[in-house]
């Protein structure tokens, strides 16, 4: 997590007031992905704050770091002792064979500031994906050129399609031979939940290309015969978005049952959230010693300590040092998700702290996120930001930003949510934003022309 100079990207971040959200493009993809103009009215009426109205920026060499972590984390999760020992202690549903499926949409989350490049967490049903495809197509930057506008508008449709294909590698890893029929999107009531905009996009995704689908919650679902039915359909595989990830609750037990008896397709899965997404798991990848005695890499061990951030569990042993050293700190629930019951160490209050002694919680140290400007040069407001990988087999799918305020990304800040992130050759950047010389911050909105 070495830090360095200002690079490029962060100058562009701090000084470029360019708002390149299109909001007549952004109905018009929402219209054109769902045949039916309702849906940009119920994200504008539910959620009117999921898509930010600017871009992100991230330097060649930043996005080739965040690549190089990514394969290093892969690369120990792969090892046979990590997954020996992470399952060990894992709950038993976790440590039955997934029969092929590799779970998709792994979320690798990143603060990215300045020099300083910390992986925060992983993620195994990371939401957003088709929103982004989205947004790519309703972002009119004049920060970038003509060719990498159009290129970068194209690129959504790339990202719709390269979903699909792995839903379909994941039907065919299972060892089915035939084609894949139909899918069920599963969330508890899912018509409630905030991003339900994006399981009708998922929706539509699997019916453009032949594949039915229907979005249930887990209580809609019957196993008997050996076949999982949801709204009297045979169910060939499971888009599960359930936040109970070891399927434990009276609800879930037709889809448990049916994934026990490998009936169906279930992705992502529990081992995908017990290998990944476990907060605990980050005491390991942070720990020199413990990496050491799996027997991993030295050049891999060091990506991995320059860049996830020092994690310990919280302990009745340990607790008293920690609360010592709090304003330093991040606190999360080992099976949190979605910033949910996490703290900053400076916020925390003696109830609170007793709920995190008594909860299974980790200490991770703190990173500041990145920042990203809002408002306007006269009147300059300072967002944060995080950026999300989408990872599925191992190869990044798409990165994303989230803008916000507060403590956790939230989609309650105005000019915040997901935003497209561009990435910009270093040298070529530097040289555009020295040529600006005197110029205003407001100048910056075109600073790179034909660099991207």
């Amino acid at each position: 997590m070495a830090t360095g100079a200002l690079l490029p990207a962060e100058m562009l971040n701090s000084g470029c007031f360019c708002s390149s959200l299109d909001r007549d493009a952004l109905r018009q993809a929402l219209s054109d992905d769902l045949d039916s103009p309702e849906l940009f009215e119920l994200v504008e009426s539910r959620c009117p704050y999921l898509f930010s109205s600017r871009p992100v920026f991230v330097s060649d060499s930043q996005s080739a770091r965040i690549a190089r972590v990514i394969e290093a984390l892969e690369s120990v999760i792969s090892m046979p002792a990590y997954r020996a020992k992470v399952l060990a202690d894992a709950p038993e549903i976790a440590r039955q064979d997934p029969g092929g499926a590799k779970g998709v949409f792994f979320g690798y989350d990143f603060h990215l500031n300045g020099g300083v490049l910390a992986l925060i967490e992983i993620n195994t049903n990371a939401g957003g994906a088709m929103l982004n495809a989205v947004t790519a197509k309703a972002h009119r930057s004049c920060c970038l050129s003509a060719p990498a506008l159009a290129a970068a508008i194209a690129s959504g449709a790339a990202l719709e399609d390269s979903i699909f294909k792995m839903f379909e590698a994941e039907w065919g890893t299972s060892m089915h031979q035939r084609p894949l029929r139909t899918i069920a999107i599963v969330d508890d009531a899912p018509e409630q939940q905030y991003l339900y905009p994006e399981f009708l996009l998922f929706q539509r995704l699997f019916e453009r290309h032949g594949v039915q689908a229907v979005i249930a919650a887990p209580g809609e679902l019957t196993f008997q015969g050996g076949v999982l039915r949801c709204q009297g359909v045979a169910i060939d595989l499971v888009y599960n978005r359930l936040t109970d990830f070891m399927l434990e609750a009276a609800v879930n037990q037709p889809l448990r049952d049916a994934y026990r008896e490998q009936a169906v397709v279930l992705t992502p899965h529990p081992q995908a959230h017990a290998l990944y997404a476990n907060k605990g798991n980050l005491v390991l990848l942070s720990n020199e010693a413990k990496l050491v005695e799996l027997g991993v890499a030295s050049e891999v061990r060091q990506v991995l300590l320059e860049s996830v951030p020092p994690t310990e569990l919280v302990t009745a042993d340990n607790a008293d040092q920690l609360w010592a050293n709090r304003r330093k700190l991040f606190f999360k629930p080992t099976a949190g998700y979605g910033g949910k019951a996490a703290y900053r160490g400076e916020k925390l209050t003696k109830r609170v702290w007793g709920d995190i002694l008594a909860g299974n919680y980790i200490a991770q140290m703190l990173v500041p996120p990145g920042e990203r400007i809002n408002g306007t040069s006269a009147n300059p407001e300072s967002l944060k930001f995080e950026l999300r990988c989408y990872v599925y087999h191992g190869s990044v799918q798409w990165t994303a930003a989230r803008v916000y305020q507060g403590q956790t990304t939230n989609f309650r800040t105005p000019g915040g949510g997901f935003a497209p992130v561009y990435s910009l050759a270093d040298e070529c950047a530097k040289a555009e934003l020295d040529a600006l010389g005197s110029k205003s911050s407001e100048s910056l909105n075109c600073c790179i022309g034909n660099c991207s």
